[in-house]
This record gives C-alpha cells, structure tokens and sequence, in this order.
C-alpha cells in the first residue's frame, strides 16, 4: 500500500491544554458581576485552576475512562455474605476527589459560595457530568438538614469539606462524605405523595425502621441519604445512613443498577430497605416541604449542568470550525456554518447567564431574592434543560461524521443532553410548579416581573415581549393547558432581559431578535443575515493556551 494514502490533512487539533473557564467570557463576565471585590481575586485564581484542569488531557481521559468502565454491582462478597456494594472505575475517584478538593459541595457557609460553586460546577462538568449527581446532591443536601440544627451540626461539616474519601465506613471516621437522595418509587415517581415505604417509629427520639423500594436512588455507594416514607403522622422525610455508628452496615439491598441512556459512569440503583434504621428530618408528615430546599437547589443544578453541556458542545463545534476546511475555505468563514454557529452560541450564552443569576440570588438570599427563585427556577429549569438537547444535537452535526464517532466525545455529551430535564421533575412537573407560584404566592411573579423591567427600553422588542406576557398572565383560567408555552415564554424573556443589560449588543441583539422578535426559523441556522454573527461566535470561541 503506498505510504502517500496514510497521509492525514485537513483533520482538527484536539481541544484540549486550555482554561475552561478562561475561555467562557460569558461565565467569566458573570463571575466579575457577581461577585464582590474582596472576594473576586480568590475566586478567580480557584476558577482558573480548576479551568486548566477541566481542559486538561489528564481530566478528558478519566472521563473517557469512567463512561467506558462503568460501575458494577457486587452484592455479595466471596462466601455470600451480603454487601451491596458498587465498584467504581478509579478515573471516577479521581473525577470525585478533585471536585470535592475544589469546594465543588461547599456553597453555603463561604462568601459568594453560591456563585463560585456554580461556576466551577459548569467548568467541571465539562470534563465529566456524571459524577456531578453525587456532588449536587451532597450540595443540596445542606438546606435539608438546617431543619434539625442537631443533624446539621454533626453532618454538615464533613457535607463541606474539601476531603473525598471513597469506601464505607462511619461518618464519624471520615474527613468528608457524600449524600444521595431517594424520593421515587415504582407505583408513583414524582407524585411522592402515593409512596408506600413505611417508617414505624422506635423508642428513641426521632429513631425510625424503614420498609420499602425506593424506584431510583442515585449515587447508592454514597455515605448517606434523604428518603421519603409514610410515618404515623403521614410522608415524612429521613436521613439513612450507609454504615451505623458502631460500624455495622445498614439494611441497603441494592437490587440492581439502571442500564441508561446516558450518565452511564454514574450508578442508579433500585433499593430495598427492610428493617433499615433512619433518622426523622423535620416534622412527621411535612416530608415533602422539609426535602424541598434539596429539590429546588439540585434544580439549580439541572440548569447549570445543562449550561455546561451546551457549552462544551458549543465550544467543540466552534474549534472545529476553526480549523477544518471544505469547498475552498475555512468553515468558520462560511456565511451558513456562521449563522448556525453563532445560533448556538446565543443559546449557550443565555443559559449560561440566566444560572449564574440563579446562583446568585442565593447568595443575596433577600425576601425578594428567595421570591424571585421561586419562579425563576422551576422557569430556568423547565426551558434550559430542554434546549439543552437540540444545542448538543446541533452542535455534533457541525462535526459531520467525526462527531458521530465516540472518539470525539460528541456521543457522550448527546447521551448526557436529555437528563437534567428529567432528573428532579420533568417539564410538565416544573411547569406546574411555575403556576402553583403564580396562583399562590404573588410577591413571586412581583419579584420576577420587576427583574426583566430593570431591562425595559432597552430594546423595543424585549418590551413588546414583556407587554406580550402580562396579557398572558392577566388570564390564569384554564390555563394549565398552556402552561408549557406561559413558562417558555417567561424564560426567554427573562433570559432576553439578563443579555439586554450585560451581554455585548452584537449577542442581546441577535437574541432579541430572534428569540423575541420572531426573525427566526424553526432550526438552528436561521437568524438574520444582518446581524453581527462574526462577533458572537468569536466571543464564544475556546482559545488554547
């Protein structure tokens, strides 16, 4: 065979050696905005670190490494004792410890911690999103425990701390621990109310046995858990530990582990408890409003992992844009491959946007912040996660048949796509919730309606959505039919208010016009040709070190 046919031109460099978070000017621009002075030198220096390690060939091979070893169940040991435990490749260790080493669970007690973990958790996810439910849970689970100031005080510290030590033993004897959740069971899924677990109350105070199946209990080799289960006085919450304090295992038979679509290096398992000790969290028969802190803040999760997703795909298409060349030219030159460029690059950026101040209304943590979250999210999350798909979708198609290969890890971020608008709620289910807030708590659409007015004049078309969606919010009857289209609509505009006040012209005016003005197609591609497409996709563009 002659040596001139294994010539390789035309093919594009890896992404890879560069600063992750560095090169997102959208998230780095929000992190300057968010975050207050004294506190903005050491938040960059840690970002930055963490960047350069998500962009790492180093950090893109444990990735590779823990979707293609996924875990494995062992329920037994050697001579049938019963141990219920999930083997882990070690890149998933490594994924673990290093988020943890970067205060990826640690947002509550630090300044600017909301804003800071939410923006390493975008960076990181970048590397790797499977790992990232064990961190959000643990994360989440702080707000849950505050409830009982004794379980806070004894777990909170190790829910924080910057030390990951894998394998199961007492929580008093770890530096750090990890936290699941499990609400879901087969007969009900979300409707957690119709549970049947049973928790039957013991001598000591708060003390509980468990019995039932929990449906999904994700990340099952964690060192602890917040379930649901019917106690006397009705759906309770409770904190169930993996190891008892003297040492002994817990009752925890895992049944097996979901095959997935996607997250595949993440375990999902099916769970029986069978005598299995628990300790109450909260009042009996207030379970739901005690674990809801946790849900809202893994939503917020959702939104950011989602954001992080598309902008990885976003950024992979870009780059090989930037280098491949077809019929002449430079595809990043090529007016069509521009426009569907800088079309995903818009969408990217306001996701990107729209979480950060998320996360930063959790750190302001006012009355109007908390009012403004209460719509805000279950909205974000709702349109965010769903236009995640699409995004990576796309964006793998830029690549033409080098993105259908799973060398170029297009594959994986599109398997990964559809899960964060599952997990914790689908869309119908945050929907609902968006109208719950709107028919009960009217200081929550005031917080939201004054939060896109600080935009108002700005751009005409943005007001003419504003004006749009008070008329659908005058008429709540019958409305939960068109509750999809009321929220898509509430977050695009909120979304179009955030890039308005803070996104460069060349992007708010593009987004305003297609995604409010309606100068816009059904696919990606289509906006109008006169706007300044160059400009955002040279803002979205990674650069290398």
């Amino acid at each position: 065979m002659a040596a001139t046919t294994h010539t390789v031109t035309n093919q594009v460099p890896p992404l890879v050696g560069y600063d992750v978070f560095a090169a997102d000017r959208a998230l780095s621009e929000a992190v300057e905005r968010h975050i207050e002075p004294g506190v903005l030198p050491v938040a960059r220096e840690e970002l930055g670190e963490l960047g350069r390690s998500a962009g790492s060939a180093q950090a893109q091979a444990w990735g590779a490494q823990a979707n293609e070893h996924p875990p494995v169940l062992r329920t037994h040991d050697r001579y049938g004792n019963r141990i219920d435990e999930v083997e882990f490749h070690p890149a998933w260790h490594r994924l673990l410890g290093h988020a943890v080493a970067a205060g990826l669970t640690d947002a509550w007690g630090r300044p600017a911690g909301h804003v800071r973990r939410a923006a390493g958790f975008l960076v990181w996810t970048q590397a790797e999103a499977g790992h990232g439910c064990p961190l959000s849970m643990t994360h989440a689970a702080v707000p849950a425990l505050r409830t009982d100031p004794v379980l806070a005080a004894e777990w909170e510290p190790r829910l924080t701390s910057y030390a990951y030590e894998e394998g199961l033993r007492p929580a008093s004897e770890k530096a750090g621990v990890l936290f699941g959740m499990g609400m879901t069971e087969k007969q009900g899924g979300t409707d957690v109310r119709s549970n049947t677990t049973r928790a039957e109350p013991l001598a000591g105070d708060g003390e509980y046995l468990l019995t039932g199946h929990k449906w999904f209990c994700s990340a099952p080799m964690s060192d602890g858990f917040l379930v649901l289960a019917q106690a006397p006085g009705g759906l309770s919450c409770f904190l169930v530990p993996r190891v008892l304090p003297d040492g002994a295992r817990n009752v925890f038979a895992i049944q097996r582990l979901k095959d997935k679509l996607g997250n595949r290096s993440n375990a999902s398992a099916e769970v029986e408890f069978d005598g299995t000790w628990a300790r109450r969290v909260g009042e009996e028969g207030r379970g739901v409003r005690t674990i809801i802190e946790m849900v809202a803040a893994t939503r917020l999760d959702c939104v950011v992992g989602s954001a992080a997703l598309m902008r990885q795909a976003v950024a992979q298409a870009i780059h090989h844009a930037t280098y491949r060349s077809a019929f002449g030219g430079l595809l990043i030159d090529k007016p069509l491959m521009r426009n569907v460029l800088a079309d995903l690059a818009l969408e990217s950026e306001a996701a990107t946007v729209l979480a950060m101040r998320l996360a930063a209304a959790y750190d302001t943590d006012t009355e109007e912040e908390r009012a403004f979250l209460r719509i805000a999210v279950p909205a974000a999350k709702y349109w965010v996660t769903k236009r995640c798909t699409p995004v990576v979708g796309e964006a793998l198609e830029c690549l033409g048949g080098n993105g259908y290969v799973e060398e170029s890890g297009m594959p994986r971020l599109l398997r990964e796509a559809p899960l964060n608008s599952i997990w914790e709620g689908s869309g119908n289910v945050q929907a609902l919730d968006v109208l719950r807030a709107l028919q009960r708590e009217p200081q929550a659409l005031d917080a939201f309606l004054r939060e896109v007015g600080r935009a108002r004049g700005a751009d005409h078309r943005l007001d003419a959505a504003i004006k749009d969606l008070l008329t659908e919010l005058a008429d709540l009857e019958g409305i939960e039919a068109r509750a999809r289209r009321l929220v898509e609509r509430m977050a695009l505009v909120l979304q179009g208010s955030l890039l308005v006040r803070w996104a460069p012209p060349e992007v708010s005016d593009a987004f305003c016009a297609s995604r409010l003005g309606g100068d816009w197609g059904a696919a990606f591609g289509t906006l109008p040709h006169s706007l300044d497409l160059a400009s955002v996709v040279a803002r979205a563009r990674p650069v290398a070190d």
